[in-house]
């Protein structure tokens, strides 16, 4: 291996990890707040850029029906909540209002905004109706739960999408180059934004009030209603923003990376990984540990490239090994 091929690889490694990176903080987000570990983020993330190719192509995505049926699904349980009612209505009005525009020919930048609209809801949506109604229950019980909605979304993502790869376009085009490798434009875009969310996010929840009372929902059930913290609404709030950062980072990485209904699997279980290594708790140790899935799985594909998954899967027993030995308990929420 010469410095060229080393440069290359290492570019690709630390362009993926920063990918991994973005799906790692969206499940950090989601387990710092209601202990669910969102395997199906990855869905949620594809959804969002083949959502706008089609937008592009002047069709209605299929997202826009499941958004409007989980909508249509938290409103049932809300009959006695006129003000939520009047929301979701609202909500579900707008969506079908923009979409419809859309898809008749709007700007792309507007269009990217509408196929961002459409995925978010279905973040607050799966926890009103998927967690919110079991909230002592188990890890497990949630994570079944998660890879029973992965099935569902995946399925439902084929049946919109069909198996073809779409490419949507970057919002920046060109590249610059570091040393011997061409880095585009998109990748330190993607960078960059990676960066921001790790410190607004490290900020948010460790410098702030609100912050901080969404941590204790998650610590501390009871504690947290005694002091007027909802845990429900906390969890409503942390799904919205892990949709959010989740189709962002889908409709930035795609015009890289292409986006097909089957690669949000494989991008959340690495995610996952990354999110292991930094303890399912540090936003900048999440993201460096998918600096190092990327870097790993990169050098891998070019020495062992038939082991290449197994061996990013690997890195997860050490870190299991060490987060059990440090932990003096199971986890599971005191009362």
């Amino acid at each position: 291996m010469d410095w060229t091929i080393f440069s290359f690889l290492l570019s690709d490694g630390l362009t993926n990890g920063v990918i991994y990176g973005l799906v790692a903080l969206a499940l950090v987000l989601v387990f710092a707040v209601t202990r669910v570990i969102a395997v199906f983020i990855g869905e949620i993330i594809m959804f969002a850029p083949l959502s706008f190719v089609l937008l592009l192509r002047g069709e209605v995505p299929g997202t826009l029906w499941l958004t409007l049926a989980m909508l249509a699904a938290w409103a049932l349980l809300e009959l006695r909540r006129p003000r939520t009612l009047l929301a979701l209505a609202a909500l579900a009005a707008l969506l079908v209002g923009l979409t419809f525009w859309g898809a008749a020919g709007l700007p792309t930048w507007a269009l990217w905004l509408i196929a961002l609209g459409i995925v978010v809801p279905m973040g607050p949506a799966t926890f009103r109706l998927v967690y919110e109604p079991i909230p002592r229950a188990s890890v497990l019980t949630y994570l079944i739960l998660a890879v029973g909605l992965h099935l569902v979304f995946q399925g439902l993502g084929l049946v919109f999408f069909g198996p073809e790869q779409f490419r949507p376009p970057a919002l920046l085009r060109g590249s610059v180059q570091l040393g011997t490798v061409p880095v585009s434009y998109q990748a330190l875009f993607i960078l960059a934004f990676a960066l921001l969310m790790v410190g607004a996010l490290f900020a948010f929840f460790t410098r702030t009030l609100h912050g901080k009372a969404l941590r204790a929902s998650a610590v501390n059930r009871l504690g947290a209603r005694l002091v007027g913290v909802s845990p429900a609404e906390a969890g409503r709030v942390a799904f919205v923003c892990a949709a959010l950062v989740g189709g962002v980072s889908g409709m930035l990485v795609a015009p890289l990376t292409n986006a097909a209904y089957y690669m949000g699997f494989l991008l959340g279980l690495k995610g996952f990984v990354a999110a292991i290594l930094g303890g399912l708790a540090s936003y900048p140790l999440a993201l460096l540990g998918a600096l190092a899935v990327g870097v790993v799985e990169a050098y891998s594909s070019f020495a062992a490239s038939a082991y290449k998954d197994a061996i990013v899967f690997a890195l997860i027993l050490p870190a299991l090994v060490y987060l059990s030995l440090k932990a003096t308990h199971l986890g599971e929420e005191e009362e």
